[in-house]
């Protein structure tokens, strides 16, 4: 009993840190970039560079940390809606985030036929994270609408689970529409975090309650 406990406590603070950390840090490293533009760059563009390490070592963090509050998840939940495929698309989502670390995207602009093989890997991770995160939400809400326990968290979820899906959608419409990429190509990297943070926020309120149930 005590040890599910500690489990789930520090889960709760993984998840917490883990959110938290990866959006101060390519928030504050994108204002230090001499060149890099958050507005109009990808958040993985921190990636390349000599100083390509700090972004690389903030996504395999955030992948690690978001393990440990995978495995609080599934401490807490070890029944009923959400307990096991909310548990597996969290833990897709923290290998994703680990493997788009090592293998950073190719510069803009690069060519397809000129595409690396880490460049496309992180292509695809980065594709998955982006249709996964809404989803995850959304199976989480299942849980959260009829468990008392997690109530209290259901209209948050739901709230930052719409933000997040319409997020995605616009963002994956212009990556995916050269012509109208190209027409507001100055904000696509704000349009990128503003279908990412919502997410961030929703772990971390996720993960606060968690620790907050292990420590009552």
């Amino acid at each position: 009993m005590k040890t599910s406990t500690n489990v789930r406590r520090l889960g709760g603070w993984a998840g917490m840190l883990g959110s938290g950390l990866f959006v101060l840090a390519f928030t504050v490293e994108g204002w230090l970039r001499p060149g890099y533009n958050a507005s109009s760059m990808h958040i993985s563009a921190l990636s390349l560079g000599q100083r390509g390490w700090i972004q690389i070592a903030n996504f395999v963090c955030l992948g690690l940390l978001l393990a440990l509050f995978t495995w609080g998840v599934a401490i807490e939940f070890k029944t009923g809606k959400a307990s096991r495929w909310g548990v597996i698309l969290l833990a897709i989502l923290s290998a994703l985030f680990i493997i788009s670390g090592p293998f950073v995207m190719d510069p803009a602009g690069t060519p397809q036929s000129e595409a690396t093989l880490h460049g496309t890997i992180h292509g695809l991770a980065g594709g998955f994270v982006f249709l996964l995160m809404p989803v995850t939400i959304f199976v989480f809400i299942r849980r959260f609408r009829i468990d008392p326990d997690w109530r209290l968290i259901y209209r948050w979820t739901f709230f930052l689970g719409v933000i997040e899906a319409v997020a995605v959608l616009i963002f994956t419409i212009i990556s995916k529409a050269p012509v109208l990429g190209s027409n507001i190509s100055g904000w696509i990297g704000l349009i990128q975090r503003s279908a990412l943070v919502p997410f961030m926020i929703w772990v971390f309120l996720f993960a606060l309650i968690l620790h907050n149930r292990s420590s009552s």
